[in-house]
């Protein structure tokens, strides 16, 4: 019965006593970058260089930036199962009213389910040509 009875303090003050010191350690290496930042001498900055700013370069270099990023994206396939029998895409409609000239989806889905990419296509491969430098 004595041996039940027994408190678990030690334990619990070993706990303690490695908490604080994780939380002192931390506070040291807090306060040490904190005095090093304070330490370092702020160097001014011309003033001249930051309100000089040519905005039609800095959009010009954005621009080219991005369109460089891009470009490989628009010869990019659109349809990974173009040209196989497994194309969901491939599957057209077609419609033929009286004499007229017959109407069907293929003429939208061709370009895609031929495994064209962005660049063939009829609206967008213009536009994305025209963007690159």
């Amino acid at each position: 019965m004595a041996r039940h009875a027994q408190p678990k303090a030690p334990r619990l003050a070993v706990l303690w006593k490695a908490g604080l010191g994780v939380t002192a350690a931390g506070a040291a290496v807090l306060g040490a970058g904190a005095a090093a930042q304070a330490a370092v001498p702020s160097v001014p900055l011309p003033v001249d260089s930051l309100t000089r700013t040519d905005a039609a370069a800095a959009g010009e270099g954005a621009l080219t930036g991005v369109a460089h990023g891009v470009a490989p994206l628009t010869r990019l396939q659109l349809d990974p199962l173009a040209n196989t029998g497994v194309d969901p895409l491939a599957n057209g409609l077609g419609t033929q009213v009286s004499d007229f000239k017959p109407v069907g989806t293929g003429l939208v889905t061709d370009h895609v389910t031929k495994g064209g990419a962005v660049a063939d296509l009829p609206v967008a491969g213009p536009l994305t040509q025209s963007l690159l430098p």
